[in-house]
């Protein structure tokens, strides 16, 4: 007689993210029972300060001095965590990471009825040609991540373009070796961007009207990124500085589609380091009235039950915390 699954223990699966800025350790270890819809849960917050010089940009420049900060980050976790297997993730700045979208028809000339086990077979070559001539690298010095985009397609149904991410190996290589001499096996490494982007998504599902057009803004110390959002499409993105901004204010504007009609957007979502914004001379209510919009930092303080709650009200609440909450959302929902 089979044993009903209703009666079958469901195991809790942890992950942790790990966010470096050039003054603290950032790391959030997330929770979820099973897989599927099940609720996300903050089994802990920690920051950790990072000397000054240790980081240069994405550069590690002091080895030990990071290592010592993530291992100080986590022997701060509660016990329940620190008892816990889970998968690690790390980030690498935006501004080491080159994203380049290239036309399917340019990488395998000939071929537009290729299917996609066709497409991903043919292209490999020609990604790696193309990764190294946008980002000025040789291909052996490159980690490289590419994937056929599903959210451009033609009349027949076939992708028309592949998204190619590159950034120098070394940021890879020396990231993982820093934290193997602080204890920690890394199992993913990702953008900041990206990762920031997946927490802010994560929370306006939790915040937001589903059929709601938002966009989500992330401050890090290379710059401003935004994205603006209808359900799962990215209608339109944005970073700042770059050459085609007179500013932030000028780029914002255009993000929230510069008064077009079927473009006003219900809402912000902003999470980063708010506190470098002064830097450039915008406010969060300035964002809100170039966007048309209302403005809500992110914050952790949704996603924090009894098993979190010795997290201090200053982390649970600190928007600083999106990149960290995306890598280990990751972990979790993989």
């Amino acid at each position: 007689m089979p044993i009903r699954d209703t009666l079958l223990p469901v195991k809790r699966r942890f992950a942790a993210g790990i966010d470096l800025s050039p003054r603290e350790v950032r790391l959030a270890v997330l929770s979820v029972r099973g897989r599927g819809a099940a609720p996300v849960s903050v089994e802990g917050l920690v920051a950790a300060p990072l000397a000054g010089g240790a980081m240069a940009g994405a550069q590690i420049v002091d080895r030990e001095a990071v290592a010592a900060a993530l291992a100080a980050a986590f022997a701060q976790l509660p016990p329940a965590c620190a008892t816990r297997k889970m998968t690690c993730a790390m980030a690498v700045p935006g501004s080491a990471t080159v994203v380049a979208s290239v036309a399917l028809s340019r990488l395998a000339p000939g071929k537009p009825r290729a299917t996609r086990a066709q497409a991903l077979a043919g292209v490999e070559q020609a990604v790696m040609a193309e990764a190294e001539r946008v980002a000025g690298i040789e291909r052996h010095a490159l980690a490289v991540d590419w994937f056929i985009d599903d959210a451009l397609l033609d009349a027949g149904g076939n992708a028309l373009s592949v998204t190619i991410a590159a950034t120098p190996r070394q940021h890879l290589e020396t990231r993982v070796e820093v934290a193997a001499s602080a204890g920690i096996e890394l199992r993913a490494l990702d953008g900041e961007p990206p990762a920031a982007l997946r927490a802010l998504r994560h929370a306006a599902e939790l915040e937001l009207n589903p059929h709601e057009r938002y966009a989500a803004l992330w401050v890090g110390g290379d710059g401003v990124y935004g994205w603006r959002l209808s359900g799962d499409m990215i209608e339109a993105h944005l970073r700042y500085p770059a050459p085609e901004h007179e500013d932030l204010a000028d780029a914002l504007r255009e993000l929230g589609g510069g008064g077009a009609l079927g473009c006003a957007l219900g809402c912000a979502l902003i999470g980063g380091e708010l506190e470098l914004l002064g830097s450039v001379g915008v406010a969060i209510a300035d964002i809100g009235d170039l966007l048309g919009c209302s403005v809500l930092p992110f914050e952790c303080a949704p996603y924090c039950d009894d098993g979190s709650s010795g997290v201090p009200a200053e982390l649970r609440h600190a928007p600083a915390f999106a990149v960290a909450f995306g890598l280990a959302l990751r972990g979790v929902l993989e």
